[in-house]
């Protein structure tokens, strides 16, 4: 992957930060730009690993070794599509992850590792600008319903997958704007809003629903949940006490019925709780969307 010898020949390098004077003024992100030509270099930098650790060492096990290979080669659209494909929402976690993937690159063993994180920014910053990320609807619907409760990253990536699946999904939020942990856990200077509403504008045209001022079990009934086939709830939202849960009926998760299920939807994708080759009572046509199999 990268230039055969591509590690041996040029140093790590990340953007420039603002100017202190500057940035003083404002709270927006504190990076500059980083030249395209300098991020081919970066992408260089990556060794054909015999064993990538990258892979695991990434929470959503993005293939990043096929990625940088295809920044270094100048494929700007593959790699979009690429990234995409274990990563719902790159341009999130190409700003905030701590990237453990660069703690576990190879090539940290004896040199500084490969840019993993800012190559990820710039391929999805990139797709963005040149129109390749655009909403994809699904091409028929289920007629299922579903319903996720908060709307934080976890929520939104399950709500993403399981609208282009070809269900109807509907968000629910107990804050008064969508977006969680994003919207209101993030400062500005890591992750400016608009990032967030740009994706969330994508996944409105895709079909999905949102509620805000929606607190369930307060505001809104569980029993409003009960009458769509699937509930999907967010780890966000499970962040009150048990009794709390107990009393909106959100203590024993997940839970299945016939016609209603609970699930943490931070472990949706997880064998253990969402077994990939789970059958609902309910028939649905089984399609293959990201590794996650409905």
């Amino acid at each position: 992957m990268g230039k055969t010898t591509g590690f041996m020949e040029h140093e790590r390098e990340l953007p420039t930060r603002r100017p202190v004077t500057e940035r003083v003024n404002d709270w927006f992100e504190i990076y500059q730009d980083f030249p395209e030509a300098k991020l081919r270099v970066q992408g260089a930098r990556c060794m054909d690993c015999g064993v990538p650790f990258c892979h695991t060492g990434c929470p959503v096990n993005n293939i990043i070794p096929d990625w940088n290979d295809l920044v270094y080669r100048g494929r700007w659209k593959d790699a979009v599509r690429q990234l995409h494909a274990t990563n719902n929402f790159p341009e999130f976690t190409g700003r905030i992850c701590p990237a453990p993937c660069e703690a576990a690159c190879v090539l940290g063993i004896n040199q500084p590792p490969v840019t993993i994180k800012q190559i990820e920014k710039s391929i999805v910053e990139r797709g963005f600008k040149e129109g390749w990320i655009r909403p994809e609807a699904p091409r028929y619907r289920t007629g299922k319903k579903v319903a996720v409760v908060g709307s934080g990253p976890a929520g939104l990536a399950a709500a993403q997958q399981l609208c282009r699946a070809g269900h109807a999904v509907t968000v629910y939020e107990k804050a008064d704007r969508i977006g969680g942990l994003l919207r209101y856990g993030i400062p500005q200077f890591k992750l400016e809003k608009h990032i967030v509403d740009r994706r969330l504008a994508q996944m409105e045209a895709e079909g999905v629903r949102f509620v805000t001022n929606a607190h369930v079990g307060n505001t809104t009934p569980v029993e409003d949940l009960q009458l769509v086939k699937v509930s999907v709830v967010s780890e966000s939202y499970i962040t009150q006490t048990n009794r709390q849960q107990k009393d909106v009926g959100l203590y024993h998760v997940p839970t299945r019925r016939d016609d209603f299920a609970i699930w943490y939807s931070l472990t949706l994708f997880s064998d253990k709780i969402f077994p990939r080759n789970l059958s609902f009572s309910w028939s649905i046509p089984s399609r293959t969307i990201n590794s996650f199999r409905l």
